[in-house]
């Protein structure tokens, strides 16, 4: 069954218009980036946090830069310096090649605010980050409708206990305390404006399509946002996910393995 998915998946490929990239969080893991599902895997990265007895929805919150800003900034610094020193695997340049031979090129829909796909060469105008970036930032308090780029901060961690140990960023405007401009659980102050634009951007572009394929890489069930964007493109679906790869949909195509081993497979077919 194998065999035939990566031969539905490369005429897929071959014949598609447009190349809409729906990723998850299993995009980062073939570059070494961790996948927090479950509080498990998120102690093991943040052993600190764990001693304290605090999870992914107590520590990734705007009420956390309240109670304890250095404890908070300590958790996104680490994730910010992480994301900046990740080098993107080999599938983000493979779907580069792919898109490079369509019509319309690719469009990239993504719930990770790691920024790898810019990193990687992707037009970041095609780029629809869902939930924000953690290379920008805006006003804890939010002073101002105002989001701007977090170059400038080189945050320092002391991975022991997971705090900031330099100065805290600020917000140009008011002084007060910045964040990352990330949507968070129990969020309602993340200015998502520039997320909108994305959005309508996606939109405007499918529009021309005529013959797209969506490629779904890690994308899980447990907050389905990246999976019902995906599906709504009104195209077949190639779903790649060691965990979850299920299909609603005969035309789909379920690749139940990695992002690396999947698209090299499909490559592979095309360049015969």
């Amino acid at each position: 069954m194998t065999n035939e998915a990566f031969a539905r998946a490369a005429d897929l490929v071959r014949h598609a218009d447009g190349l809409i990239v729906a990723a998850g969080a299993g995009m980062g893991v073939d570059s070494g980036l961790p996948d927090f599902r479950g509080e498990g895997g998120f102690w093991k990265h943040y052993p600190a946090l764990g001693r304290a007895g605090l999870g992914s929805t107590s520590i990734a919150c705007p009420d956390a830069f309240r109670r304890t800003p250095t404890l908070a900034w300590g958790f996104y610094g680490h994730r910010l310096r992480m994301y900046r020193e990740a080098v993107p695997n080999y599938s983000f340049h493979i779907l580069q090649r792919w898109a490079a031979g369509m019509k319309h090129g690719a469009f990239v829909v993504t719930s990770n605010v790691d920024g790898q796909f810019q990193k990687a060469g992707f037009n970041e105008s095609r780029v629809y980050e869902v939930h924000g970036s953690i290379h920008h930032l805006q006003c804890l308090d939010v002073c101002q409708q105002d989001v701007w780029s977090a170059d400038g901060f080189a945050p320092v961690v002391d991975d022991a206990t997971c705090t900031l140990a330099n100065e805290l960023p600020r917000c140009p405007h008011c002084g007060g305390l910045a964040r990352p401009n990330i949507l968070m659980f129990g969020d309602w102050e993340w200015l998502d404006e520039m997320s909108r634009i994305q959005s309508a951007a996606a939109r405007q572009w499918r529009h021309e399509l005529e013959s797209p394929v969506v490629i779904e890489i890690g994308a899980g069930t447990d907050i389905p946002t990246i999976r019902i964007l995906g599906q709504q493109m009104d195209a077949p679906v190639v779903r790649i996910n060691p965990k979850e790869p299920e299909v609603p949909n005969e035309c789909d195509v379920t690749l139940p393995m990695g992002c690396v081993t999947a698209l090299r497979a499909i490559n592979d077919l095309l360049v015969d």
